[in-house]
């Protein structure tokens, strides 16, 4: 296990000021919305502030009193809130929203087989009702859906589900990871059977290294399922590649390898956080570097900043250079609770 030195008094007061400037974004039932309301689950769970549960829960009466969006990938994101919300608000509808989420993604959700594995069954990233991208796998959907899948799963002890959300963390690792450097590609197109682009973007790393290191926390006994050895070995070796590229900040740039591109503090934030729960004691200095950088990137109102805006699959390298970073995005709340919790479980 990793122990931080820090100030837990300092880092509470944070988290307090990160919830209060999530809480007061009006974003929409969105991805956005998705994770950062997701670490302000986390924050509720570790500290038990009964004012933050009541502001989930407003807000979520709000968007279900006005009528939710149609389901896609992105919007499942909300679903992690919900699992939250029907724990410890008990109240079924959170969990009926929850279950059509589910059934959205197991039955009706856009997938694709490979030629050689017609089972391979991928989840194909969705935004929209639109056939946006067609038969593309994004780290981004580990974390909007599968991780989700995983959760919902092993709360109900549905094996059926576990083992799809296994089996879409397996196919993203073969679609995604360079076996070389152990970085993430940012997505993988089946129709022209390559990474497009091909830029290691620091947070679909982030993405990656956090729905992977949670995955023997949520699930019981996860070494019984052949998935979790692919799912183990892959974070050790991502881990691995990512502290060597960390920058003497304890930041990540935005693509990862280089250097000429801006430290991107969400992707900073899941980076650290995967670290700190995957607990391999060789990573405390590169953890403990991370924290100090990241602590100095949260304003005095609770923004973290230094957050590249929402981000597709870019052509080029300036595509993800000129990403704007100037304002506040509901991701990057989300992933600084997610860090903070996470450096508070370490503290010592």
């Amino acid at each position: 296990m990793i122990k931080l030195v820090l100030d837990e008094k300092e880092v509470r007061g944070l988290v307090a000021k990160v919830v209060e400037r999530t809480m007061q974004m009006d974003e929409p039932w969105e991805w956005p919305s998705g994770v950062a309301y997701y670490g302000v689950s986390e924050a509720y769970r570790l500290l038990g502030e009964e004012t933050w549960l009541k502001l989930l829960k407003d807000r979520a009466d709000e968007f279900i009193g006005l009528g939710l969006p149609p389901w896609t990938v992105n919007t499942c994101a909300m679903g992690h809130c919900l699992l939250t919300l029907a724990e410890a608000a008990g109240e079924g509808k959170y969990n009926e929203i929850l279950a059509e989420a589910i059934a959205y993604l197991r039955g009706s959700a856009p997938r694709f087989g490979d030629p050689e594995a017609p089972d391979a069954n991928v989840l194909q990233h969705t935004v929209s009702v639109n056939n946006d991208f067609p038969e593309q796998a994004w780290a981004d959907t580990l974390f909007m859906a599968a991780f989700l899948m995983l959760r919902v799963g092993a709360r109900d002890g549905d094996r059926a589900l576990v083992e799809d959300a296994l089996n879409q963390y397996a196919w993203h690792i073969r679609y995604l990871q360079d076996e070389t450097s152990g970085l993430w590609y940012h997505g993988y197109d089946n129709k022209a059977r390559d990474h497009m682009s091909g830029f290691f973007w620091a947070r679909a790393n982030a993405w990656a290294a956090l729905t992977c290191s949670q995955v023997r926390l949520v699930l019981p006994e996860p070494y019984l399922y052949p998935p979790f050895m692919d799912i183990s070995c892959s974070l050790r070796d991502q881990l691995a590649g990512l502290k060597r590229l960390q920058t003497s900040n304890g930041l990540w740039h935005t693509v990862l390898d280089d250097a000429e591109s801006y430290e991107e503090l969400s992707a900073s934030c899941g980076i650290a956080a995967a670290m700190l729960t995957n607990g391999n004691p060789l990573h405390t200095r590169c953890a403990q570097k991370a924290c100090e950088g990241i602590m100095k990137n949260i304003s005095e109102d609770g923004r973290l900043l230094n957050v590249s805006g929402g981000t597709a699959v870019m052509r080029d390298l300036d595509g993800y250079r000129k990403v704007p970073n100037k304002w506040i995005q509901g991701w990057g709340q989300g992933l600084a609770l997610v860090f903070l919790t996470a450096a508070l479980r370490c503290a010592h």
